[in-house]
């Protein structure tokens, strides 16, 4: 089943890529607009000899994991703090869900304001958008935690650290797990976001530069490259959460099937 399921998506990806193929050749789209996939190919193939696409590479996924870590760090912490504490939780509810959906571009003003083009403004998008996925994720995991298992553990005499490490935590940590994993992907997507409009250095950049200097087919190779990074990403998020969630009844089941 998984070997079939593999080489279907192996098909699907073929298929898109012939007609990536076709269409700029066939008149469809224009090639200025849209270069065959050979082309870009060739663009894609480029990149690896120039040690500019390497310094970009490297710039993104410092802003993308150092503004990640900051934002799981912050949304943990917090999360566990407002969520065990009923009074805390309803004195934040209001503020949490009026700053949850300001887009985090709506800051880039400001970052620019205060930080200019370099990479704490890249961070500040980046924590601003990452950390509540995982703050909300945290706040829900807390308030699953079942009320039987915290009065089995009271009445076993496990003081409040104990309840949190031995009855809080497991049953969080697989909400944490996805938050982490949906902060990770939209962490990548402010980074390179960040990068493009503000033009600090990066992957965005460098597609900004390619789009405005006529380089279509470096362009597309570029974006290529931050979908590449981008499953990159959820594949290793994925592993993450496997790895440490080897225990749960859910993971088994799934395993299992």
């Amino acid at each position: 089943m998984l070997r079939s399921n593999a080489l279907l998506g192996v098909g699907g990806f073929a298929t898109f890529l012939a007609l990536l193929e076709l269409v700029p050749r066939s008149g469809l789209v224009s090639p200025n607009y849209l270069p065959p996939a050979s082309r870009i190919g060739v663009a894609l193939a480029d990149l690896v000899g120039d040690p500019a696409f390497w310094a970009a590479l490297g710039d993104t996924v410092r802003g993308w994991s150092i503004g990640l870590a900051v934002a799981v760090a912050l949304g943990v912490a917090v999360g566990f703090v407002v969520g065990t504490v009923p009074v805390l939780r309803e004195f934040t509810a209001s503020t949490i869900e009026f700053l949850r959906p300001i887009p985090s571009v709506a800051l880039i003003p400001l970052a620019v304001l205060v930080f200019g083009t370099d990479l704490r403004s890249v961070l500040l998008l980046v924590v601003y958008a990452a950390f509540w996925q995982v703050l909300v994720q945290v706040l829900y995991g807390v308030q699953d935690v079942d009320p039987v298992a915290q009065d089995t553990a009271r009445t076993f005499g496990l003081n409040r650290w104990a309840r949190l490490r031995h009855v809080t935590w497991p049953t969080a940590l697989p909400y944490v797990l996805t938050g982490v994993r949906l902060a990770a992907a939209v962490a990548l997507i402010l980074a390179v976001t960040a990068e493009l409009v503000i033009g600090a250095p990066g992957l965005g950049n460098e597609i900004g530069t390619a789009q405005s200097g006529g380089a279509v087919a470096r362009m597309y190779a570029l974006v290529i490259v931050t979908g590449l990074l981008g499953v990159a990403v959820n594949v290793l998020a994925r592993r993450l959460e496997r790895w440490l969630l080897a225990w749960h009844p859910s993971l088994r089941r799934e395993v299992a099937e």
